[in-house]
């Protein structure tokens, strides 16, 4: 379904659908389906409408506390900017429509793993009730009734409804990489108030790669004195995001990275370091070689005194120390260490960092915490308390769940691989090993996190890449298991989209506000309908496209536009269905508007290309544009009037087309595919 409300910055000519239509329904929801995601676990819709005018309240009854009275106050504050209504903190008089909160205790001061998440939201004609154990419940149940809340001839309103809601698995998470490049603290706030609308329940902080150490250490100064180019959140950023955090039922899990992705840490403290040194902060990306001596104790020394600072910053029960990708190169090379390998009858690096990673567990769990990394540190003897992250795939998650360990996954939620929602959506924790494991064993899945790696982003573009696609994985962490359709999935997430801006985050101004910046222009069109049909290489296709370093700047096309394009992946579905004989009327004319403009649109954007090198470099990918558009149009015609084309037609429009596949400007063409299968059904006499 395409809504000029998702795509501002697309081009008017195209028509605008239903916003919500109807899709497969979570249990108990009607087909008149609501636009929440994640979709709760069952909903009841009920007759009439909540009408919400200036004389809505929000009452708090039962236990309450200063954070849920701010929560209160942020919903109202968020109510307001989606309805333009001024709503009252303060309790007016009680024939008012109101919505009552009642939680029955306290949440722990520290949030724990497994608390109560769940509530129950009752909305009338007359009023509105959220009920929950406790106040992470509660804030959820606000997050629900803003999603609900629509422009009707009556004014806002919101639907009758009954939810029963509490999320499928305990940890919902996001990790923000702010090693590679460093992101802005307002950005991280704002993504944390993304979070919070998605009910997502932790925020996994990594704070130091081979690019940057940035957090403030006042015990070790150098590690950001040298490690940082300055660039790093003081202490009482830190406690703020933790604050901040706490606020929205959002954990904080700090990482910092070892004994690999460490280079950063040995710049100010080369004592630390297993080759020869010196060392500097990385300005490229990878595997690189600097890893910290798993074999001085005055490592352990450092570390200890390392750990007991930050730990007293982070209060979660939780402390990541990474432990990925450890080529063992400087281990290699050093006479020493080997000899200490021989001593110690370790027979290979993989050995070497479990004794490593063996060591700092000890010391984290010295200092009151329990220690999580990605999967690597699972070794035949890791402490079963360790939670392992698996980014390799279900191999590791399933060997650590059958051995006793909790974890989760992370492998097929990387958003920086600017792969489609659908693909991350259909990727289940559980999936493929549930029969594999005991009902006990399956308990030990905590759920997942979706990753963003910051090798492509900057404080401008990494809401686009996180939002809206962390919205469906959000989903598939909270939502039953058989919430799965995509259509439905797409819908919801158009919707959500739409509600980002009242929480600081517009992906779409985003767009436009670059396209303006590369264009030099106020109104865009040609490059911005090009923009529309164009989107990032999948996968790790990017890095071997053109040359990055951590000072590239990122203000191309290719970091303009969106993840997924949004047009190519409607454009798509219609195609298929003409290529299949099913293409309604609409269709037809749906696929000619889109192809006809893009046609036309390189003669439109060639005489602004050459203004600067950044749209110099989109000339083939703007002809590319033009010529597949066409042919897509020679197909419909020869599709149109039912009688095959020849075989050499046939083959010499898909030798174009196959070269429109290759990437151009770090870009590629998502519609080249649905006009192969336009071309593909030319060969065919249909009905």
């Amino acid at each position: 379904m395409y809504s000029m409300r998702r795509n501002l910055w697309f081009f008017a000519v195209l028509c605008s659908l239903p916003l919500f239509a109807k899709a497969q329904p979570a249990p108990g929801i009607s087909t008149d389906e609501l636009p929440l995601m994640p979709m709760p676990a069952n909903v009841e819709r009920q007759a009439g409408e909540l009408l919400l005018n200036g004389q809505f309240q929000v009452q708090l009854t039962g236990y309450t506390e200063p954070r849920l009275e701010r929560a209160r106050a942020r919903f109202l504050t968020r109510l307001t900017g989606v309805t333009g209504i001024l709503f009252g903190i303060e309790p007016m008089d009680s024939t008012s429509h109101a919505l009552t909160i009642h939680t029955q205790t306290h949440s722990d001061l520290v949030q724990k793993l497994g608390e109560d998440e769940g509530y129950r939201l009752v909305v009338t004609a007359e009023g509105a009730e959220i009920t929950a154990a406790n106040p992470l419940g509660a804030m959820h149940g606000l997050q629900t009734f803003l999603q609900l809340v629509r422009n009707t001839p009556q004014g806002f309103a919101v639907p009758a409804v009954m939810i029963e809601d509490k999320p499928r698995f305990p940890w919902r998470g996001l990790m923000i990489d702010t090693g590679r490049h460093f992101i802005p603290l307002p950005v991280i706030l704002g993504d944390l108030d993304g979070m919070e609308a998605a009910k997502l329940n932790v925020f996994h902080w990594h704070l130091s790669e081979d690019q940057g150490f940035r957090a403030e250490s006042k015990v070790f100064p150098l590690l950001q004195g040298k490690g940082s180019n300055g660039q790093y959140y003081t202490q009482p950023q830190m406690r703020e995001v933790v604050e901040y955090a706490r606020d929205r039922g959002i954990r904080v899990v700090p990482e910092f990275d070892m004994p690999a992705h460490a280079q950063s840490w040995l710049v100010g403290y080369p004592q630390l370091g297993s080759g020869k040194g010196p060392y500097q902060i990385a300005t490229t990306f990878g595997v690189l070689d600097g890893a910290i001596d798993p074999t001085r104790e005055s490592t352990y020394v450092f570390l200890n005194r390392f750990l007991g600072e930050m730990t007293a910053l982070f209060p979660d029960a939780y402390f990541h120390i990474g432990g990925d990708e450890c080529n063992g190169k400087e281990w290699d090379a050093n006479p020493r260490i080997q000899e200490f390998m021989r001593v110690h009858k370790l027979k290979d690096d993989a050995a070497l960092q479990a004794y490593f990673t063996a060591r700092v567990q000890k010391l984290v769990a010295a200092h009151g915490k329990i220690m999580e990394g990605w999967d690597e540190v699972l070794q035949p003897e890791t402490p079963k308390q360790v939670v392992i992250q698996s980014w390799r795939g279900r191999d590791s998650l399933l060997d650590a769940a059958q051995r006793g360990y909790r974890a989760l996954l992370s492998n097929g939620y990387y958003i920086d691989l600017s792969q489609p929602a659908s693909e991350h959506y259909l990727v289940d924790p559980l999936e493929g090993i549930a029969d594999k494991l005991t009902p006990a064993q399956a308990e030990n899945i905590l759920g997942g996190e979706a990753t963003i790696w910051s090798e492509y982003v900057s404080g401008e573009t990494i809401d686009s890449r996180i939002w809206p696609r962390t919205a469906a994985i959000a989903e598939r962490f909270w939502s039953p298991a058989n919430v799965r359709d995509l259509d439905s999935m797409y819908t919801r997430l158009e919707a959500f989209t739409d509600r980002l801006p009242a929480w600081g985050i517009d992906t779409r101004a985003t767009t436009e506000n670059m396209l303006e910046r590369m264009s030099g222009m106020s109104d865009p069109k040609a490059l911005r309908v090009l923009a529309s049909a164009v989107q990032p290489p999948k996968g790790y296709t990017r890095g071997g496209l053109r040359h990055y370093f951590t000072y590239t700047p990122l203000d191309h096309l290719v970091d303009a536009v969106p993840p997924e394009s949004d047009v190519a992946r409607e454009f798509t579905a219609v195609a298929n269905r003409i290529a299949a004989g099913s293409g309604t009327q609409a269709d037809w004319e749906q696929a000619r508007e889109w192809l006809t403009l893009w046609r036309g649109n390189d003669h439109a954007l060639a005489p602004v290309l050459d203004r600067s090198a950044i749209t110099a470099e989109l000339a083939p990918l703007s002809a590319n544009l033009s010529q597949v558009a066409g042919i897509g149009l020679d197909a419909l015609l020869v599709l149109e009037s039912r009688q095959p084309t020849t075989a050499s037609q046939q083959e010499e429009w898909m030798e174009v087309l196959k070269a429109a596949e290759k990437p151009q400007a770090v870009l590629v063409l998502p519609i080249v595919a649905p006009v192969e299968a336009l071309v593909a059904a030319t060969g065919k006499r249909l009905p």
